[in-house]
């Protein structure tokens, strides 16, 4: 791994880690795509070995409710090691950053360009 994205991923993690311990979150496929029908979900985090079926239907409620989708590089062993379970993580959805800045902060979020 390049040192940048190493160290991008330590970032993330280290914003992750805030927001588990400060912020609200819904960990796992039901209960994200339950948050994103709500309209309560800021971002959605998919690791990158989710199945290919559930991220697309992920990714279309999140354009649905206009929420940012960040792409996590490691899979989903690393994404529920950074999320301090000791179980597999393939989808997560914060509802609240807490004193993180996550959503802001996040690489490749861009914001809309509606007309």
């Amino acid at each position: 791994m390049p040192p940048k994205s190493k160290k991008a991923m330590e970032s993330i993690n280290t914003r992750l880690a805030l927001v588990m311990k400060s912020g609200k979150y819904n960990l796992g496929y039901r209960s994200t795509l339950k948050s994103l029908r709500l309209g309560k979900a800021k971002l959605i985090i998919l690791a990158n070995n989710a199945p290919p079926l559930r991220k697309s239907e992920v990714e279309y409620y999140a354009m649905l409710a206009k929420t940012g989708v960040h792409y996590y590089s490691g899979d989903n062993v690393d994404l529920g090691t950074a999320c301090g379970k000791y179980f597999r993580v393939s989808t997560l959805s914060i509802v609240d950053p807490g004193d993180s800045d996550i959503i802001r902060s996040m690489p490749d979020q861009q914001p809309s360009k509606e007309t």
